[in-house]
């Protein structure tokens, strides 16, 4: 099965991936200090501004493990692409405290962990160290993954998914996992391409079934996603979508508020008072919209107390030099 290719000029690819990391980093400090609260604290007390302290106790514009292993991605990206480079970054990352915010890591989830473990202890076994079975499907894959959305786009259809299932399984080796990081990448694809949330998602609806069909994914997985894909997402109540760390439930709230909302900052705030895991809600949300609205629509009383700001601007423009980036 051939798929729709899209070119992308390379002055576009840079501003489009700065936009991506911040809007993500952003997303997910928003989201930090109320990480694990529940949705009710949020509707007695809703976010609006970047908040100090809270859960994890850390300064205002403080990201965490999510956008952490995404400059992790970026960083592999930028220096010559393989899995077992992504792998040890990560590690790095982890046990060296490589792209923290502050210098401590004080936020992973127990799948991640795991995997990171078992690939320091054998550092010379695979990669894709991730777990298999059916509950190690959490965020843990999905929250990282969207500077694939600039690494060899041109890709046909199986390599790519293929690319993509080998870079979810590092942590998260389970299909569903990288079934939900593939729709979110053909999202960003799709934005990227200037298509609309809208027409993006209808895009998304109409392409996306075929082309689970002709990656032989089991019938029982594509039916997991039949809400995202029934066309229907953004007409659901609130009440009715979730915002804990299971990957289904995060990629459809990270949906449901670009769907929902006209704006970078109404987006993420939506996404963040959602309650429970705030941050990466926020960083999966905030990752597509900076994407679609751009970094000038991102506050600038946001970015100015963005951890190593600088930095991520260094990262996403070394990264655009990278090979395979387009």
């Amino acid at each position: 099965m051939s798929d729709h290719q899209n070119t992308y000029p390379p002055i576009t690819c840079t501003a489009q991936l700065r936009a991506a990391l911040l809007g993500l980093a952003v997303g997910d400090a928003l989201g930090v200090p109320v990480e694990f609260k529940s949705r009710a604290a949020r509707l007695q007390d809703p976010v609006v501004h970047m908040r100090a302290y809270g859960t994890h106790h850390q300064p205002a514009g403080t990201w965490s493990d999510d956008a952490s292993l995404t400059f992790c991605l970026a960083e592999t990206i930028a220096n010559g692409f393989t899995l077992r480079k992504l792998a040890q970054t990560s590690c790095r990352w982890y046990f060296e405290q490589l792209w923290t915010p502050h210098g401590a890591v004080f936020d992973i989830g127990i799948t991640t962990r795991e995997a990171l473990d078992k690939l320091r202890l054998n550092p010379e076994g695979s990669p894709l160290a991730g777990g298999t079975d059916e509950y190690s499907n959490g965020n843990g894959s999905l929250m990282r993954i969207l500077p694939l959305a600039f690494y060899q786009p041109e890709m046909p259809l199986a390599s790519r998914f293929l690319l993509i299932s080998q870079v979810s399984a590092i942590t998260h080796g389970h299909i569903r996992s990288a079934v939900a990081c593939f729709l979110y990448l053909e999202m960003a694809r799709h934005l990227r391409a200037g298509l609309t949330p809208a027409e993006a998602y209808a895009k998304l609806c109409a392409e996306v079934p075929a082309q689970l069909y002709a990656l032989n994914i089991p019938a029982r997985e594509a039916d997991q996603f039949e809400r995202i894909l029934s066309g229907r997402l953004p007409d659901i109540a609130a009440a009715a979508i979730n915002s804990g760390g299971y990957v289904l439930h995060t990629l459809e709230a990270a949906l449901w508020c670009l769907l929902r909302y006209s704006t970078y900052a109404e987006t993420v705030l939506a996404a963040v008072n959602l309650g429970d895991d705030t941050d990466t809600t926020g960083a999966v949300t905030g990752g597509l919209a900076g994407l679609n609205y751009g970094e000038a629509a991102i506050p600038a009383e946001w970015l100015r107390v963005l951890a190593r700001r600088q930095d991520i601007e260094d990262l996403a423009h070394r990264m655009s030099l990278g090979d395979g980036v387009r």
